[in-house]
């Protein structure tokens, strides 16, 4: 079972947001379903001013997310972020002086005391990265295992908005479309961070991740970028990772004397190669390494998946 809590509030009476319902509509849109259409996160979508979202009702809902024993446990949340002496909080509608909205607090004591197997802290809020570092030193500060948290900004930071919606979960909701997949098509809390640091500039708002987990989980899968059937040949054409196979103008299907046995092989190989797993020896193209009856070998990449696969955990 894997459920996500998704929330984004424009609603501030005195201080009106325009992007975070954009924000939120887009992160659950992603989080639905995988690449395939397969069903994914059981979520639950909270968005002002279509619903009422006040302190009492987003701390029942968050309890309700980490209640229970589900595989993932998912929480999003995009408005207003708040720091004072006492730490951060996300901002409810209903914020006033001295009861600003939820604590970070609050939200990391039950995300650790949660029994989910995986538990996922997404912020897009002004001083998100105060979450997980409690401004008192209470007891419990750290993240309990299985838990991870990534945020929009350090704790000292504005999160940024550009056309109506959140840079940081802009980012995100492309990471998650697939442009942090890797080549299997799985989309980890890791992958996703290492997409938004890279994306942005040494200038721009930074993201922060936390982590306390053995695993990464998957958050969500895309069609893979080369089937697991091709990937595991890896360990039949190349025996020893430091092999290298020779070819011939008999493996391109376009050359005067194609062998129909090899080249299915070969196919294989441009794909291996399209990857980044496989490189040509002495040409910069298979095609031509075909036709020149040169060779190729794996990548420092193929070598590391050619393990996995002789490993048996692939």
């Amino acid at each position: 079972m894997r459920k996500a809590l998704v929330v984004g509030i424009n609603n501030y009476p005195s201080a009106p947001l325009m992007g975070c319902v954009n924000d939120a509509n887009a992160i659950a849109n992603v989080l639905t379903a995988h690449g395939d259409g397969s069903p994914n996160f059981d979520v639950k979508l909270l968005t002002s001013p279509t619903e009422t979202i006040d302190r009492a009702a987003l701390r029942a809902a968050i309890e309700a997310l980490f209640s229970g024993e589900p595989d993932v446990a998912l929480f999003y949340f995009s408005g207003h972020g708040f720091l004072k002496s006492t730490g951060g909080y996300i901002v409810t509608s209903d914020f006033r002086k001295y009861d600003e909205g939820v604590s970070m607090d609050e939200i990391l004591s039950i995300a650790n005391q949660s029994k989910s197997k995986d538990k996922i802290v997404v912020l897009d809020c002004c001083h998100s990265g105060a979450f997980g570092s409690p401004a008192l030193g209470l007891a419990g500060a750290q993240l309990s295992e299985g838990l991870t948290v990534l945020t929009a900004s350090r704790d000292s930071e504005s999160a940024l908005e550009v056309n109506g919606c959140g840079i940081f979960t802009s980012l995100v909701v492309d990471a998650l479309q697939g442009g942090a997949a890797d080549l299997r098509g799985h989309v980890t809390p890791g992958s996703v961070y290492s997409y938004v640091d890279q994306a942005l500039g040494a200038w721009d708002q930074r993201p922060i991740f936390k982590t306390n987990v053995t695993r990464f989980t998957s958050l969500r899968a895309i069609p893979p970028r080369v089937f697991s059937t091709t990937l595991r040949k890896l360990c039949t054409y190349f025996r020893a990772p430091q092999d290298i196979f020779a070819l011939g103008p008999e493996y391109e299907d376009t050359s005067p004397t194609p062998d129909p046995a090899k080249v299915p092989i070969f196919k294989d190989l441009q794909k291996l190669f399209s990857v980044g797993l496989v490189i040509p020896v002495d040409e910069e193209f298979m095609y031509y390494a075909a036709m020149n009856s040169k060779s190729c070998k794996l990548t420092a990449l193929g070598y590391h998946y050619w393990r996995l696969i002789h490993e048996k955990r692939i």
